[in-house]
């Protein structure tokens, strides 16, 4: 019969390196208790990283540059913990993920139907921010993106060259789930779909 560590290390070597874990996802191996010391040994060991009190990676590890700091996004799955509690990148980070922004900010923020967390990892917070059924209406979808990454710039500051971006950067099957979900915008974000659906750049 396998020890409590070997389960739980063959379960992080399953994740593979850059994944991003609580004590949570062991609970069904032993006791909160057990799994932590588990976990505390795994860390003396350097077998993982401690990023914060009760989140944990198993490092992807650089030739030169070391232990590299996991995706925000693997950071927030963690934090959401139990499977179906779904996550939309919003504000600043919307942005920056669709090329509208080139700066990564300080404050990453994931709008959720679960429950709200917030953790620093490094120089950078994390928060998951429970929000409204509508606005997780088009939750991991990319109307979600556009839709949050407008809302995040503001009705004044979405300009030709805005357009022109998300034209060029989205598929035509992109464009049509966008008027699919136009529903889920305020009518300002609504109007701006259309145009960046309407046609090639």
């Amino acid at each position: 019969m396998q020890s409590i560590d070997s389960n739980i290390l063959s379960r992080i070597y399953g994740g593979g390196r850059g994944s991003v874990f609580t004590p949570g996802r062991f609970l069904d191996l032993g006791s909160r208790d057990a799994v932590d010391k588990v976990l505390s040994r795994l860390v003396r060991k350097g077998t993982i990283r401690r990023l914060a009190r009760g989140l944990y990676d198993y490092p992807v590890q650089h030739p030169i540059m070391g232990n590299l700091t996991p995706s925000p996004d693997a950071i927030a799955k963690a934090l959401a913990g139990k499977q179906g509690i779904r996550l939309q990148p919003s504000g600043a980070y919307a942005a920056n993920r669709l090329g509208l922004s080139t700066q990564v900010p300080a404050r990453i923020v994931y709008l959720t139907d679960g429950p709200s967390r917030t953790v620093r990892v490094r120089n950078q917070e994390i928060r998951l921010q429970r929000t409204t059924p509508r606005n997780m209406g088009p939750a991991d979808r990319i109307s979600g993106l556009v839709i949050q990454a407008l809302r995040h710039l503001g009705q004044k500051h979405v300009d030709d060259a805005v357009i022109r971006t998300l034209r060029n950067k989205l598929s035509d099957q992109d464009k049509k789930r966008l008027i699919k979900d136009i529903a889920f915008a305020p009518i300002w974000v609504g109007k701006h779909i259309r145009e960046i659906a309407k046609g090639k750049a």
